[in-house]
This record gives C-alpha cells, sequence and structure tokens, in this order.
C-alpha cells in the first residue's frame, strides 16, 4: 500500500499538468455521486439518476459561464485600470510616514520598499501581456476542458461500478491494509469535500452580499477570493485580509465606511471559524494545525491550486496508511508473542 501511494504522488507530480482535465473530472464526479446515490436510494434508476444529476451540473456550469464570468471579468478589467491610482495613492501615503514615526522607519526603507512594489508590478504587467499574447492557446485549451470535462463527468457517473471494478484488479491479492485505510479514509474525504465546498459557496455568498451593501468595489471578485480563500485554513483568512482592506482604504482612505468593512470582514470569518465550519466539518479530519499546515504547504507547493483544495484529504490518506500500518505491525507482533508463548 505504501508503495502504491508513493507511485501515486510521484505520477501525478510527473503528469499532474497533462492531467488536468482527468482530475477535474474525478472530483466533480466523485462530488455529484452522492446525488446519485440519494436519487437511487428514492428508487431512481441509476442512469435516471445519472442523468438528473449531470443535467443539474450542466445547468450550474452554463449559468457560471453566461452570468458569473462575465462579472468578474468586468471587475478585473476596473481592476487593472485603477491599480497605478491605488499605487500612486500608496507611494503617498508611506512617504509621510518617516515623517510621523522617525523613529521607527526612515526615507531609506520606504524608497526600498516602494522599489520593489514597483518592480513587482511591472513584473506583474509583464505577465499579463504575456498572457494576452498567449491567450489564443489558453482559449483553445478552455475550450477542449468545456468538451472533455463535463463529457469523462458523465461517464465516471454512469459507469462508476466498473472503474472500480478495473482499478481492484490491479491491487495485489493480499489488500487487506487498503481496505482498512479505504473504509476509513473514503467517508471522511468524501464529507470534508463537500463540506468545504458548502463553506466556500456560503462564505462567498455572505461576503458578496455583505460587500454589495456596504457598496466595497470590487464586491464579486473579493468575495469569490474570500470564499476560496477557506481551502487554505488559518493561512487563507489572513492573506485576503490584506486586499480587502487597501480596497476600502483606497476607495474611503480611514473612516467609518473602513472600520465597517473591517468588522464585517472579521465578523465573516469568526462566525465561519467558530460556528460554519464546525458544523459542516465536525470531526471529518481528526490533525493537528501543525500537521495542517505543514500539508498546505507541501501539497500546495507541489500541484498549485489542486494542492491546496486537497492538503488535508491527503494528509488524512497518509495519516490513515501509517495508522493502518502500524496497526498491522501491532498485531503481528501480538501473534508472534502468542505463538512463541504457546510453543
Amino acid at each position: 500500500m505504501g508503495i502504491l501511494l508513493v507511485f501515486g504522488f510521484v505520477f501525478i507530480f510527473w503528469l499532474g499538468d497533462m492531467l488536468i482535465p482527468v482530475f477535474a473530472s474525478i472530483v466533480i464526479a466523485y462530488l455529484l455521486d452522492g446525488m446519485v446515490v440519494a436519487l437511487h436510494h428514492w428508487r431512481f434508476p441509476r442512469i435516471a439518476s445519472v442523468m438528473v444529476v449531470f443535467l443539474l451540473f450542466m445547468a450550474c456550469l452554463l449559468a457560471i459561464i453566461i452570468v458569473l464570468l462575465p462579472k468578474l471579468s468586468r471587475q478585473i478589467g476596473q481592476l487593472l485600470q485603477e491599480l497605478p491610482a491605488m499605487l500612486a495613492t500608496g507611494q503617498k501615503e508611506l512617504m509621510l510616514l518617516p515623517e510621523r514615526y522617525p523613529d521607527f522607519v526612515s526615507e531609506i526603507q520606504i524608497r526600498q520598499f516602494l522599489d520593489f512594489i514597483n518592480s513587482e508590478f511591472t513584473s506583474l504587467l509583464q505577465r499579463i501581456l504575456s498572457f494576452s499574447v498567449a491567450s489564443v492557446r489558453g482559449l483553445i485549451s478552455i475550450l477542449v476542458y468545456l468538451v472533455l470535462v463535463p463529457f469523462l463527468v458523465f461517464f465516471f457517473l454512469k459507469d462508476k461500478a466498473k472503474i472500480i471494478n478495473w482499478l481492484t484488479t490491479l491491487l495485489p491479492d493480499n489488500r487487506k491494509l487498503a481496505t482498512e485505510v479505504w473504509q476509513e479514509v473514503n467517508q471522511q474525504i468524501g464529507n470534508y469535500i463537500r463540506g468545504k465546498l458548502w463553506e466556500l459557496l456560503i462564505i462567498w455568498g455572505v461576503s458578496w452580499i455583505t460587500f454589495k451593501l456596504l457598496a466595497l468595489q470590487f464586491s464579486m471578485l473579493l468575495s469569490m477570493f474570500v470564499g476560496l480563500s477557506v481551502l487554505v485554513p488559518y493561512i487563507g483568512v489572513i492573506v485576503m485580509f490584506f486586499p480587502v482592506t487597501l480596497i476600502a482604504y483606497f476607495q474611503w482612505g480611514w473612516g467609518s465606511d473602513f472600520a465597517y468593512t473591517v468588522i464585517a470582514y472579521s465578523i465573516i470569518q469568526l462566525l465561519d471559524g467558530n460556528l460554519l465550519a464546525p458544523l459542516l466539518l465536525s470531526e471529518v479530519v481528526n490533525l493537528h494545525p501543525v500537521a495542517i499546515i505543514v500539508a498546505v504547504l507541501l501539497f500546495g507547493g507541489l500541484w498549485g491550486i489542486w494542492g491546496l483544495f486537497f492538503a488535508i484529504p491527503l494528509a488524512t490518506l497518509v495519516h490513515a496508511v501509517i495508522k493502518a500500518w502500524f496497526n498491522l505491525r501491532m498485531v503481528a507482533q501480538e501473534s508472534g508473542k502468542v505463538a512463541n508463548d504457546q510453543s
């Protein structure tokens, strides 16, 4: 089992970029399979359940393409247009800090920081230009994904039993460890992914409504990233605090509206951490916070956004394998002791 796990990690690391549509389809099918199973329990035929869930998935996909993406693209364009003015305002404010706090910061330090920001902004513009040059290729890739992913999702849902039976034939005959690990991890990973998806959607929706009521600029774009930040435990909340507060500051300056935005964002994160996440993910993952952060950094560095999303499930899988392996060793040692005592 350990060899299979290492082989799987190496395989994904080297071929992950080429197989992204397959991995995305597996994840989507895994999420949708719960709805298929529920409909099947209500005495719907399996193929009818698959068709209903697949049509619902396609309707949501079309809604995202037609409604959501145009709004996000407009706000991204607006943000890029206003970014130079925001940077100029920020530079003016930073240059006032040596006068206000000469004992803590010097003008040289501020200029070095501004040079760093300017260089990063220049590299960002270069990446945007290079992306626009390669936009034709990217558009073709997106179109291919839009065709391949639904196609693969449908067949993963339809032929789930056949695919699982085929995969079991590739495993060794002695599958006790693999079976034990799968039984322990399957329910946890499924519940975790579905719980995280609902948490993402709820935080995204609540943030969008809140930012919209506060009349904060780029509310759809910011709320989307606030929702995505729940995929990165502990780190995502801190990282998203800065763009939310900076946009609020550049829009209103120091004032009541800025304070309301910071307070609203803090309340959303407090409710998420203390109410929503425990409600959706109660006892799903039993990992120490240090282990979670290490998993996020490790798998995020290896596989990007997919690694961030699956960091905790992968850490849970590794933990289950190690736990099952030690349990088998203890059982073997106890059996050996009993045999020696009897002899």
